[in-house]
């Protein structure tokens, strides 16, 4: 990114070459038209074409306002928050509801947030580690068939979310002054704090779990003012005020269309019985899902979404609470998922679910081996990455899980990866080096050497 100033001496070591982000982005546009990723099936009324987003979409263009997140008219909604939402209503205006040149547009600016990362990936390893973990990394993104998944086949809001949190850990890192040889305390400007409660406002839009990090990264930056920071209370708060701008406007609206104190998203009971309901094995029961089962899209009709959430998240809660060891046992399964499968029961070839279980298991091994490395060796931010890899699954265990419930901080997990290889490849060129020379030191001149 290059919204936020920083100093012109090392502006070009932080700064990716905008090459590669042609490089990438050019991949992913290419391989989404020509592999017809953008052909989405009409089956059940183009339901896979963006899910609720895609539906509450059509609900605004139509005149139905924020509204219908399943099939027919439902009413009024806080199922999803709104960014996605209103990004996929504005290319439906221009572009037809449903249609396929809509569909390539959305996947086009899908391509566009993921390649940006590619300069996020390498600004936060060229401050945190080394230019050579930057370069190796922000290509990995470029390149990487995972890294690109979601942006060229997914009409939803991942790849907004990880372009904003990404953008959010390099903001930060420059607020911190890590990488800066002068420290960070004159980093943290007003325009920059305003720029951190912009970006944790757009980001509670799309995906509000994500949030869970806020009083995290805030914290970590205030503390990076040293002593100082008291005296940066003030810009803080002006940040905190930005963000607030943003999400009360959506909080006051499900309080006029509900009557009922929605904050972000009101989907949350329903979703913890669809991960903890009886017959659950650990995934989201999707069969029972008002999108997919006729019987609960009538009671969810009837009854309106707020009473149809409650009543869900009364049975989930008195099932957990009759039966705690099962809910503790699907808990655990779901943090195996989490970090080593990826659940995806409709393939039908199982190579394909192997290849992929084989992929994820990798890169989150070296991930988190990368972050241990990262702590051990009092890598800067290193304490900020970790607590993202606590916190941000956090949720998911208790509730439900899916592969691309990772995504946002699989730039992470690029990073970490790479910096653990890195230093693995270092050791080995260095060790018999370094052991050829200790024995030579050890071993007795000879004559002919005196």
């Amino acid at each position: 990114m290059a919204v936020f100033p920083q100093p012109a001496s090392r502006r070009h070591a932080y700064t990716a070459p905008w090459s590669l982000f042609l490089l990438a982005l050019s991949v992913r546009i290419v391989y989404m038209t020509v592999a017809h990723t953008w052909r989405v099936r009409p089956y059940n009324d183009h339901f896979g074409f963006g899910w609720e987003m895609a539906r509450i979409a059509r609900a605004m263009v139509t005149g139905y306002g924020y509204a219908d997140p399943f099939n027919g008219h439902t009413g009024p909604t806080a199922w999803v928050t709104p960014a996605y939402p209103l990004l996929i209503a504005g290319v439906f205006k221009l572009f037809g509801v449903y249609t396929a040149l809509s569909a390539w547009v959305l996947l086009s600016l899908n391509c566009v947030l993921n390649a940006l990362v590619v300069r996020n990936v390498w600004e936060i390893a060229a401050r945190c580690f080394d230019l050579r973990v930057a370069r190796w990394s922000a290509w990995i993104w470029a390149l990487y068939p995972a890294a690109m998944q979601y942006a060229v086949k997914w009409i939803w809001e991942m790849t907004l979310t990880t372009f904003l949190f990404s953008s959010v850990l390099v903001l930060a890192l420059r607020m911190r002054g890590v990488g800066e040889p002068a420290g960070g305390n004159q980093e943290q400007t007003w325009l920059r704090w305003a720029c951190f409660g912009l970006l944790w406002g757009l980001l509670a839009l799309s995906n509000p779990e994500i949030c869970i990090m806020l009083p995290v990264t805030g914290i970590w930056v205030l503390l990076g003012a040293g002593r100082a920071w008291p005296r940066q209370l003030g810009h803080a708060g002006l940040g905190a005020l930005v963000c607030l701008l943003l999400v009360v406007p959506w909080s006051w609206r499900n309080w006029e269309a509900f009557h009922h104190f929605v904050p972000l998203r009101g989907n949350f009971g329903a979703e913890l019985y669809l991960g903890n309901g009886p017959g659950a094995v650990g995934l989201l029961m999707e069969y029972n899902h008002p999108g997919e089962s006729l019987r609960q899209l009538e009671l969810y009709r009837a009854m309106g979404e707020v009473a149809y959430v409650r009543l869900r998240g009364e049975k989930a809660k008195s099932i957990i609470r009759e039966d705690w060891p099962r809910f503790f046992l699907l808990s655990a399964k779901r943090v195996y998922f989490f970090w080593f499968s990826v659940p995806h029961p409709e393939d039908d070839a199982a190579y394909v679910e192997y290849g992929r279980n084989l992929n994820y298991q990798f890169t989150s091994i070296a991930g988190l081996l990368g972050l241990l490395l990262a702590l051990r060796r009092r890598v800067p931010a290193a304490g900020l990455f970790a607590w993202c890899f606590v916190l941000l699954p956090l949720l998911y265990y208790f509730v439900t899980v899916h592969a691309r419930f990772r995504h946002p901080f699989e730039p992470l997990i690029a990073i970490l990866g790479v910096f653990l290889f890195q230093s693995a490849e270092k050791s080995w060129r260095v060790r018999p080096w370094g052991a050829r020379a200790s024995r030579r030191s050890a071993t007795p001149a000879t004559p002919a050497t005196r």
